[in-house]
């Protein structure tokens, strides 16, 4: 019964502005409408990421819960960890709506938000009050304002490093002007080694984007690796707009969902053969075929967003159910075993 509530739900939310819709999604689960079966786990989805344990290797990507206003409800759906955000200093509106289209023929997005948020002081207020039995991520962001964008990294992190378990450097956004420009080696080394100085004890992250050559790829693994970053999520949304049929397709931004998924996969497994580094794969995942393809090209654990868009969060539980019977299927015993089992099959 409820997931013919939810599949009416999305229908619903469907026929109206996608940016709405969302936040009214918001809306319904700090009600209570969503799942609540608490973390998925088993001994094979047991694993460790970055020294933090994980009930199952599937989380929640940045973006869907900007403003961690629904941490607890998120936290029962099934997932295995979240990341919120993302935060900069100062709240700020991003940039002008319609900002955010579906593309129901690909089964993808495109947004431009441009780190639309309220800002690292509500933000760490609801952190703080958040009650929540797994693993709980901030995206750190920068003002589109800010004179020192690399600052705000480190700002964000020294301000909200303690209320989370770990914190990404997201320079991979493509909807604030110059931002990716950060991934260059000097520039990227330089902005992580300020947020190291101020993160204490909290492991850091770097979210990478898809549209970057095997030179490039290789560059951010030496600096990653130089910097001593926890992991590496593989990877944000693309500019690309390969083979797209909706018409919404000319739209400028990222464009994430089931497009995204060869392309990202591809950059996770050559990153996988550039560091030791644990990856994080992210990028067109709507099934548990395509979240274990992710571990078996390198990646310890997977993040979801746009395909919960079209399947709703109970697909968090179908994923994670799905994953330990393909490690069973396989004869694996924990998803560690898996991880770039098969990444020669994307090199």
């Amino acid at each position: 019964m409820k997931r013919v509530l939810e599949q009416v739900g999305l229908r619903a939310l469907r026929q109206i502005d996608p940016e709405a819709a969302h936040m009214l999604a918001i809306k319904a689960l700090q009600s209570g409408l969503g799942p609540t079966q608490g973390p998925i786990t088993s001994d094979r989805l047991q694993v460790t990421l970055a020294g933090l344990s994980l009930a199952n290797p599937v989380g929640l990507a940045a973006g869907f819960d900007k403003n961690a206003q629904a941490i607890a409800p998120l936290g029962r759906a099934g997932f295995g960890f979240l990341e919120v955000g993302a935060a900069t200093p100062q709240p700020q509106p991003g940039n002008p709506k319609p900002r955010l289209f579906r593309l129901t023929q690909d089964a993808a997005a495109i947004n431009r938000f441009g780190f639309n948020n309220d800002g690292m002081t509500t933000i760490g207020t609801r952190l703080k009050e958040a009650s929540v039995n797994l693993p709980v991520g901030i995206n750190l962001g920068a003002n589109k304002t800010s004179e020192d964008r690399a600052a705000d990294f480190a700002k964000v992190m020294a301000h909200l490093g303690r209320d989370v378990d770990f914190a990404t450097v997201n320079v991979s956004s493509p909807n604030t002007e110059k931002l990716r420009d950060l991934q260059g080696p000097e520039a990227l080394a330089a902005l992580l080694d300020g947020v190291m100085q101020v993160r204490g004890r909290t492991p850091v992250f770097l979210k990478i984007a898809p549209d970057l050559t095997d030179g490039e790829i290789a560059d951010i693994a030496a600096v990653a690796q130089e910097a001593r970053v926890d992991a590496i999520i593989a990877t944000n949304t693309t500019l690309s707009r390969d083979g797209l049929r909706s018409a919404q397709a000319s739209e400028a931004g990222g464009l994430s969902g089931q497009p995204l998924f060869e392309r990202a996969t591809r950059v996770l497994a050559q990153l996988s053969t550039r560091t030791d580094i644990p990856l994080i794969g992210v990028g067109g995942i709507g099934s548990a075929e395509q979240a274990y393809a992710k571990i078996c090209a390198g990646a310890t654990a997977v993040q979801l967003y746009t395909a919960l868009v079209y399947s709703g969060l109970s697909l968090v539980g179908d994923i994670a159910s799905g994953l330990d019977q393909l490690l069973a299927r396989d004869g694996f015993s924990n998803v560690s075993e898996a991880i770039g089992s098969r990444r020669d099959d994307w090199l």
